[in-house]
């Protein structure tokens, strides 16, 4: 069953109606000099807000509280054989920080998720429950079936907003692209960078070679937020900082010709994981033994502070 989208039709038109200022206008106020990656724009201008189709391996699965909690909002607790791990397509955006070097090649694919939901203006939102305590007025309001598979993934984007984060962990789960604004604001300030993966040549969405190119580029280390999108009725961004963490822009090349300008995370101290995380399955390393990293997803925002010219 899919979630209808008249309730959302509704909304918007009553935003349309009040003459709310769209939430780009709120980022160029706050944000003049940030240029808005397509991570952010393609979610601006869906007609409806877009349903969210439930996958086993999207942001909303039914692992997101633990995921979230202990993977720091990236991937899946998985304790699987290893030869199903080789089909989860989030293993391959895992490696190891010595190997983020220019002729190092890796099998990956870069695809966005189904789940297209876009921004809801902050006033809007604000009109709508999103509490763990009134689920069922949140299930009635956009029509979702009480066991439904939707109505899970809602509750268990609810329930990984509301959990605690994990030690050296600021999160913050924005509702809008307003509140994600002031959440990088309070934390990076105004002279920052917004970056997303982007496909700089797309050829054919499948796991194929890549290979990391020269001018691999560290653009922030401890003070940066990363921002994830999760499965629900309307953008909803996890949003965290943590200082034990590295960031990097790494161009790829596919075997393919095609290009890829990848941004990479690398967390230095895994010791507060949970040891069946997916990545140290894949990696085969133990928790706060090396920095682990990971590609991020094309749905994904890096947020680093812009670094001034020497």
């Amino acid at each position: 069953m899919k979630l209808s989208l008249l309730p959302l039709v509704a909304f918007l038109t009553i935003a349309h109606a009040a003459n709310l200022p769209p939430p780009e206008l709120y980022w160029k106020s706050r944000l003049p000099t940030t240029a808005m990656p397509t991570s952010i724009t393609d979610l601006l201008h869906s007609a409806g807000g877009g349903t969210p189709v439930h996958t086993k391996y999207d942001y909303g699965d039914d692992s997101a509280a633990s995921f979230l909690k202990y993977g720091g909002g990236v991937f899946i607790i998985y304790d699987e054989a290893e030869t199903q791990l080789q089909h989860n397509p989030f293993a391959s955006l895992l490696f190891l920080e010595k190997d983020l070097k220019p002729g190092h090649t890796k099998n990956l694919i870069f695809t966005k998720t189904s789940n297209q939901a876009s921004f809801l203006p902050r006033r809007v939102v604000k009109s709508i429950p999103f509490s763990s305590t009134k689920v069922d007025e949140i299930l009635r309001t956009f029509s979702a079936k009480p066991g439904s598979t939707e109505a899970e993934m809602m509750k268990n984007t609810i329930k990984a907003c509301e959990e605690s984060g994990i030690k050296g962990e600021e999160k913050y789960c924005a509702l809008s692209l307003e509140s994600m604004v002031d959440f990088i604001t309070s934390k990076l300030g105004r002279h920052v960078e917004a970056l997303s993966t982007e496909l700089i040549m797309k050829k054919e969405a499948k796991k194929k070679e890549y290979r990391i190119m020269h001018r691999v580029k560290k653009v922030g280390e401890a003070n940066l937020v990363v921002c994830h999108k999760l499965s629900y009725v309307y953008a909803v961004f996890y949003c965290h900082k943590m200082e034990t963490t590295r960031a990097y822009t790494v161009p790829l090349q596919g075997e393919d010709g095609s290009k890829v300008n990848a941004m990479a995370i690398c967390h230095t101290d895994t010791s507060e994981w949970n040891p069946k995380h997916l990545a140290f399955q894949v990696l085969k390393v133990k928790p706060g033994s090396v920095p682990v990293c990971h590609f991020l997803a094309q749905e994904t925002v890096l947020w680093v502070p812009r670094q001034t010219p020497n």
